[in-house]
């Protein structure tokens, strides 16, 4: 008898363990929300974000078009074109360029709505009301590991499932909170918005990493 109550308890652990780690509830949000961005040609935001224990809150912008970004941060401006990333530092006027490697565990500010859920185990967490407004709030833990992403979560509008904000917790517990002031879809831009100019940044210092 204690055979069958020792397996039975190893069954349901189990089965509990799994409905956290793939909940079918986070599962379908997360497919509404990006259903709802695929569907955009590109798109641009604007958000706050800053770092726990810290007071000062920083500001940040985003263009996305299918996989290329261009996103700008507190003294620093990256551009993805596909093929190969170029980060600028501001205060240094040096830029740095390497190949483009997709991180499935990286949850920036350009991934975060086309993320590979494939990547990560997910799950529910709780509805909250803020503003008249209901919000769906999810958690993601990268699969992989040894990340530097510990884990994310997500805060979605019931409604329309547009992101509010999301909060980046790395391996050391130090959190990090992005918070989306304004989203504007279908945004017009150019290619060529994607790709580093050198001639637009005189005297700049370029460390080729490729």
């Amino acid at each position: 008898m204690k055979k069958y109550t020792l397996f039975f308890t190893f069954c349901l652990s189990i089965s509990v363990f799994g409905a956290y780690s793939q909940d079918s509830k986070a599962g379908a949000i997360i497919d509404a929300m990006q259903k709802k961005y695929k569907t955009m040609k590109s798109f641009g935001a604007s958000f706050t974000y800053g770092v726990d224990g810290s007071a000062q809150v920083l500001q940040g912008n985003i263009t996305v078009k299918g996989s290329k970004y261009r996103l700008k941060t507190g003294g620093q401006e990256i551009f993805n074109n596909g093929k190969e990333v170029a980060t600028y530092i501001k205060e240094t006027n040096e830029v740095n360029i390497s190949d483009y490697e997709p991180s499935e565990s990286d949850l920036n500010p350009a991934k975060v709505y086309t993320f590979d859920k494939k990547g990560f185990r997910y799950v529910f967490v709780q509805e909250v009301k803020e503003g008249g407004e209901s919000y769906e709030v999810i958690e993601l833990s990268p699969e992989k590991k040894g990340t530097q992403v510990s884990k994310v979560k997500i805060k979605l509008n019931k409604k329309d499932k547009s992101v509010k904000s999301w909060v980046i917790t790395d391996k050391n517990g130090k959190r990090q909170t992005f918070k989306v002031n304004k989203f504007t879809p279908n945004v017009a831009v150019d290619e060529k918005y994607f790709a580093f100019d050198k001639s637009k940044y005189p005297g700049v210092e370029v460390n080729d990493l490729r």
